[in-house]
């Protein structure tokens, strides 16, 4: 897999959407993507449980994407090995009136896991920079503010020992125009159609340049965004796990020692220290 493959956004850098092909596998094989994705499953599922003996650090993955990118479908294949004992996954829909009541990040504080945890957002606090702005419901002004704030509150969930690593799952039209289509024929999910997710479509440019504001302004070195090549489910699900592998390795976790007292006990109790 080609080393610039999963399409980090450089800091402060330019993003152009359109400049970057969703259908791109970098001559990867839907075989050999399965076969990779079965081996960062486990790795990321062994990778968890040090994160939760450890109970320092904490993981925020943040999946964002247009309608039908496939953030579902991600959670579903590459965190299915994680432990619901340490995981969390928050979805954020239209605020209700007692949010509406605070600022626009206090629900979204309240959601970021604990240490030892891996919290997945499906769909963010990113929500209130996208759809709103998409819609003039806030001005430019009040959107670049939203995002200096964003910036500055990931800041310190690193600082406090919340790793972040963002994900825009980048879909082709055409693609969700087929997914849309094959929604509909499925009566498993026909059922969660509206008639405003066609009209969503028609502002499907205005998205796009919502998104490439919002991640040229957020990325970070310490909480990065990934472009992600969504066209392909198989590709986009290897992407994603080999993100999350690295990031958990970088963190060079061991085992941690038993409690004191734990030792202390073991060594009163009777037969202790002798063959079994």
């Amino acid at each position: 897999m080609a080393k610039d493959a999963h399409l980090l956004v450089p800091v402060d850098g330019k993003v152009h959407l359109d400049k970057i092909d969703p259908k791109e596998t970098h001559g990867l094989s839907e075989a050999r993507a399965k076969t990779a994705l079965i081996r960062d499953v486990q790795a990321l599922s062994e990778l968890h449980d040090l994160l939760y003996a450890n109970g320092k650090r904490a993981l925020l993955i943040v999946l964002q994407g247009m309608d039908s990118a496939g953030k579902d479908g991600t959670i579903r294949h590459v965190m299915q090995g994680l432990s619901p004992q340490g995981t969390v996954v928050s979805p954020f829909k239209q605020p209700t009136e007692q949010e509406l009541a605070h600022d626009f990040l206090w629900r979204v504080h309240q959601r970021v896991p604990a240490k030892g945890a891996i919290g997945i957002f499906n769909r963010s606090h990113y929500e209130d920079v996208l759809v709103v702005r998409v819609h003039h419901l806030i001005s430019d002004q009040v959107a670049k503010e939203r995002l200096r704030a964003i910036r500055h509150f990931e800041r310190e969930l690193d600082e406090a020992g919340v790793i972040v690593r963002k994900f825009f799952l980048h879909l082709s039209r055409e693609e969700q125009a087929k997914r849309f289509e094959e929604r509909r024929q499925d009566r498993r999910k026909n059922w969660k159609m509206s008639a405003a997710d066609f009209q969503e479509t028609k502002l499907w440019d205005h998205y796009q340049r919502a998104y490439e504001e919002a991640i040229e302004a957020t990325s970070t070195k310490d909480c990065p965004w990934y472009v992600v090549p969504s066209d392909h489910r198989w590709y986009r699900n290897l992407l994603v796990a080999k993100v999350l592998v690295h990031t958990l390795k970088e963190l060079k976790m061991d085992w941690p020692l038993p409690a004191e007292d734990a030792v202390l006990a073991a060594k009163a109790s009777p037969g202790a220290g002798q063959g079994g």
